[in-house]
């Protein structure tokens, strides 16, 4: 299954996931009939891997969505979609996930006018995102910016792209997450056994 890890790669032919029908191996060919739990792991796994955490790292948003109130899954996916590496994904400064933890762990990303490194920190509404003075000629940058452009920006963000700015303006809705398309309620029984 294509988790869009490699920004626009993933759309074209050249990606690995697309290519590949069958797994590796003689016995690749093999029908493997899928569990109930396995179904459940699969798509926690899939949704640790979309948002590049570890498994403790995972656990503790879960039970923290878990204490919230409202329903689990979609706090649960309010909360990843609201760390700072997600919002700076989604205003288009990084053309990956990947790329957006990076730029937040080096140091070229400003939240309300300070220095923020913690890719996880999760944003409130109103908070604003920007680029480092410093950091505004960097190609890789601009040229994320102009792909996110072409491609669209998410609602419940506001870009300036001129200021290299940008705003959560609200919090993010479930019908507005669309992809990747998360069966969250598989992830809220697999830590509910």
């Amino acid at each position: 299954m294509c988790l869009s890890l490699k920004g626009k790669r993933s759309l074209t032919g050249k990606c690995g996931i697309v290519r590949i029908t069958l797994p590796p191996g003689q016995h690749g060919q093999r029908r493997i009939k899928m569990t109930p739990y396995g179904r459940q792991l699969r798509e926690k796994q899939r949704m640790k891997r979309v948002y590049g955490m570890l498994e403790g790292q995972f656990r503790q948003t879960f039970g923290r969505a878990e204490r919230m109130k409202g329903v689990t899954g979609e706090n649960l996916l309010a909360l990843l979609e609201r760390r700072l590496d997600r919002i700076v994904y989604r205003l288009g400064f990084a053309a990956t996930q990947a790329e957006a933890r990076q730029l937040v762990t080096h140091g070229h990303i400003v939240v309300n006018g300070g220095k923020l490194d913690r890719p996880s920190a999760v944003l409130r509404p109103g908070a604003v995102v920007e680029v480092r003075e410093k950091s505004r000629g960097l190609e890789r940058i601009n040229e994320a910016l102009d792909d996110a452009l072409r491609q669209g920006i998410r609602s419940w963000v506001e870009l300036d792209r001129g200021a290299y700015r940008g705003t959560l303006k609200s919090l993010p809705e479930r019908q507005e997450l669309t992809t990747p398309s998360f069966e969250e309620h598989l992830v809220v029984e697999h830590y509910s056994k």
